[in-house]
């Protein structure tokens, strides 16, 4: 595959999810955040299961062997991410969450270091706590002394939570032996199974709902749920997760775009704490390492020359 070709599928999935976000903010006015998440995933089964069988022809004997990471992995990156994702939107602006959200490759990578004994060198450390940075200059509003009085948005506050929960999904998630669309299908199958009594003791507003309401569910079932997803691993297979996820820094760009041409105004306080996040982001998941490695290396063999 193409260069251009990836790049492509790659800018397609960031700006889908930062779709999400919007419509997201939209939705969650008709909707409760446990419905958004039930019928988004339960619609996204009947498109998953096929692909899936299509593009992995996965051993499906390998659920008995995966089914207690499948069930963690669904109950938090199925059913708790976006949960706190759309409760989060209900106090928040969709550029704020998506901007707090792209912190989370940074937690990522130190979560690693915790929780897997994986090596941070002090620009990787240094680069989280720049992030660190950037996201209370948001949760702030540049006004720093909101920390001594503890006077945070809500919502800014679930994404934080939205984040952490995203964090051990991503972590569990390395265990799966299943191909990566096969185990979102199977793991969207067992956490739709948990959350059905839930939504279902709530009534059924589908029929309630406005049009863009249940264009906002389409939208949602159709490109974060299954279009970001194929194109996201498709991209990973190809190029990496380290090149990758250097495209994740689109999502806050693409909802603040799409924000604005809606008509909400994007802030100075929102773009620092954004360039903040982003440089954090760039420094710890070892990008600048790798660069510096690189010219290392080509000295050396210049020398060696």
């Amino acid at each position: 595959m193409k260069k251009y070709q990836v790049w492509l599928m790659l800018i397609l999935a960031t700006l889908f999810w930062a779709g999400n976000f919007v419509f997201g903010s939209y939705v969650v006015n008709e909707m409760d955040p446990i419905w958004m998440t039930f019928s988004r995933w339960v619609l996204a089964l009947f498109l998953l299961f096929p692909i899936a069988y299509i593009v992995e022809k996965p051993n499906w004997k390998l659920i008995k062997k995966d089914w207690p990471f499948l069930i963690m992995i669904g109950v938090l990156g199925i059913i708790g991410y976006n949960l706190i994702l759309y409760s989060a939107l209900e106090f928040t602006s969709s550029t704020n969450a998506s901007l707090v959200a792209a912190m989370n490759p940074a937690v990522i990578v130190v979560a690693s270091v915790i929780l897997l004994k994986e090596k941070l060198s002090k620009i990787q450390l240094l680069g989280f706590f720049i992030s660190l940075v950037g996201v209370v200059v948001i949760l702030t509003q540049g006004d720093i002394s909101r920390i001594v009085y503890l006077d945070f948005n809500k919502g800014d506050l679930f994404m934080i939570g939205a984040i952490i929960v995203w964090t051990f999904y991503s972590i569990i998630g390395k265990r799966l032996t299943l191909p990566p669309i096969s185990a979102t299908a199977v793991s969207t199958l067992f956490a739709m199974t948990l959350l059905a009594p839930f939504a279902f003791s709530q009534g059924f507003p589908i029929p309630d709902l406005s049009p863009l309401a249940l264009t906002g569910i389409v939208y949602f079932v159709l490109f974060p749920s299954v279009g970001s997803f194929i194109f996201w691993n498709i991209a990973v297979r190809e190029i990496g997760a380290s090149q990758s996820g250097i495209f994740l820094n689109l999502i806050p760009v693409f909802t603040a775009i799409i924000s604005m041409i809606l008509g909400e105004m994007i802030t100075f306080v929102q773009i620092l704490g954004g360039l903040f996040v982003f440089l954090g982001v760039y420094l710890t998941t070892g990008l600048l390492d790798k660069k510096l490695s690189a010219k290392r290396e080509k000295t050396d063999l210049r020398k060696s020359g």
